[in-house]
């Protein structure tokens, strides 16, 4: 593992997000969804997640979750996503999402 500094740290913009809408994403590789976020002042963005094992279309808006917004636009199938949905692989390598337990204003930084 490589040690980073601070300033390092501080570079990566993980943001407090409420999901919007999701949508079925057929055209990705593995099963996934399109997520629209609300970022507040920072915007709506959207971005595709395969978190299709543990969460349903139903359950996820509302929700709010933790996303890295200052990567660059990457095309994923013919979807564009605009940011990097976190979250840690349970034991068979399934995506839960990184949530926020209290809520908290839309495009609050990780601190």
């Amino acid at each position: 593992m490589e040690t980073i500094t601070w300033n390092d740290f501080e570079k990566v913009e993980l943001r407090a997000g409420t999901i919007l809408e999701v949508a079925d994403f057929p055209e990705a590789r593995k099963p996934a969804y399109k997520l629209t976020v609300d970022f507040g002042p920072l915007g709506v963005k959207q971005s595709s997640a395969q978190i299709t094992r543990h969460y349903t279309k139903e359950e996820l808006p509302g929700k709010q979750i933790l996303g890295v917004i200052n990567f660059p636009k990457k095309q994923i199938a013919n979807f564009m996503s605009e940011f990097l949905v976190t979250g840690l692989a349970d034991e068979h390598g399934d995506i839960v999402l990184t949530a926020i337990d209290k809520p908290v204003p839309n495009g609050s930084k990780l601190i």
